[in-house]
């Protein structure tokens, strides 16, 4: 490993025995045996498994919290980034096997030195918690159009700068970044103690641009989970796709060899949307104008005209009266796949609060995140419709948006989150 991952274990562990072999080698069989026992750990229960074809926390059981934190590489220093990304791989492994961040801990060092772990998750168990990693448009070219590292010929096609949607208002300030960590977990407190780790790890090579905490997912990505509601009260993300439906993934989320550069075959992309709610609103609209806006009952979840929530969409049925069953304006109808020329996404959003607005209204929304094969043929078609159309636009306002290329899992103890990107 390159110096600055040595310097900063030394530093940190007072120059103990594992900072020495790290120094001299060693890491790479340091590594390997603990990914064996997280391997082995993701067995025994609450742990995740960290190695694997693609990252975790995208087909994965979506967990109940969310800290979703976005960065500015503030290093001119392609080794330096190298390092940052190997050292955070690392510190991952050992933060979902339900580890301290590094190898000497919270409390274990010595006492003339700053720990390698924060220490607010001691005694708590793995929490299902999993870090996904994803890289934007401006790793590649800065804003001022400065290839940094080196990697801009590398930059996919499907990374293209999302387009403005009719209605956005958003704030520059929330959206964007060069890399993203995703958080899930059961326990907020173990989430957020991932993203403080990687941040405190990542000092002097990346700041943090803006971040969003999430609570109540509001998709399933497992069969095995009830469908959940999000903050209007109906269920939300009946027809997202699932970790079981397999076909249904290599078709739509995951990046197929040809579609791109090779070092994204195996990944996906993620666009994120915050979605600020008007709450107050809604809650004074009545319930069959809220079900048509919808297109599904509150109660069942099942689309209009139908009994159960699974049951398939009618979009050609019409009443007594000739009118459509679904509305044409409705939110399901303008979502659904047979009006984006087949276009399916996975779904990963969480409800947030964000306390309030200093007018008595709640600062509370959709945090959406969707993963896709990519954005221009999936994403961005079906919110060009919503926005143009969706009866539900009057409750909502999209305040903040990113894009990002997720690259494929981390296979050996000896790969790093976007090895392939930077090989030479």
């Amino acid at each position: 490993m390159a110096g600055r991952f040595s310097r900063r274990r030394m530093l940190t562990v007072g120059g103990a025995g594992v900072a020495g072999a790290v120094a001299a080698g060693g890491a790479g069989a340091w590594a390997r045996g603990l990914m064996a026992e997280e391997q082995h750990g993701s067995e025994a229960g609450g742990a995740v498994a960290f190695l694997g074809e693609h990252q975790a926390g995208i087909t994965t059981p979506a967990q109940d919290r969310l800290h979703f934190v976005a960065f500015d590489v503030t290093t001119d220093k392609r080794a330096d980034l190298v390092d940052l990304l190997r050292e955070w791989t690392l510190a991952a492994a050992r933060l979902t096997a339900g580890h301290d961040a590094g190898p000497v801990g919270a409390v274990n060092g010595s006492p003339e030195a700053p720990p390698d772990d924060t220490g607010e998750a001691l005694g708590l168990p793995p929490s299902g918690l999993t870090l996904t990693v994803g890289f934007g448009p401006t790793l590649f070219r800065d804003a001022g159009g400065r290839d940094r590292f080196g990697i801009a010929d590398r930059k996919p096609a499907a990374l293209a700068d999302l387009p403005h949607f009719r209605g956005d208002a958003l704030d520059p300030a929330t959206g964007g970044g060069d890399i993203c960590v995703q958080a899930c977990a059961h326990d907020p407190q173990v989430a957020v103690h991932a993203i403080r780790n990687l941040a405190r790890i990542g000092f002097g090579a990346v700041s943090m641009r803006w971040s969003q905490l999430g609570f109540g997912r509001t998709s399933s990505t497992s069969r095995a989970q009830a469908t959940p509601r999000n903050l209007f009260g109906f269920k939300d993300g009946t027809a997202n796709l699932k970790a079981e439906d397999t076909a249904a993934l290599r078709q739509h989320l995951w990046v197929q060899a040809g579609d791109g550069p090779a070092w994204m075959t195996g990944g996906t992309y993620l666009v994120t949307r915050k979605i600020r709610m008007m709450i107050e609103t809604w809650d004074r609209t009545s319930l069959a104008e809220q079900e048509a806006i919808v297109g599904r009952t509150k109660g069942t979840g099942a689309p209009l005209g139908k009994r159960g929530e699974f049951d398939e969409l009618n979009l050609a049925a019409t009443g007594a009266d000739g009118k459509q069953v679904i509305p044409a304006d409705s939110h399901v109808r303008l979502a659904h796949p047979d009006t984006n020329g087949g276009a399916r996404l996975l779904r990963r959003g969480y409800n947030f609060v964000d306390g309030s607005d200093g007018l008595g209204r709640l600062g509370a929304g959709l945090f959406f995140m969707a993963y896709q094969r990519d954005p221009r043929r999936q994403f961005v078609p079906i919110q060009t419709s919503l926005a143009r159309n969706d009866a539900m636009n009057e409750y909502l306002r999209h305040v903040s948006s990113g894009l990002y290329a997720c690259p494929p899992g981390v296979r050996t103890a000896d790969d790093f989150w976007g090895r392939a990107l930077f090989s030479s």
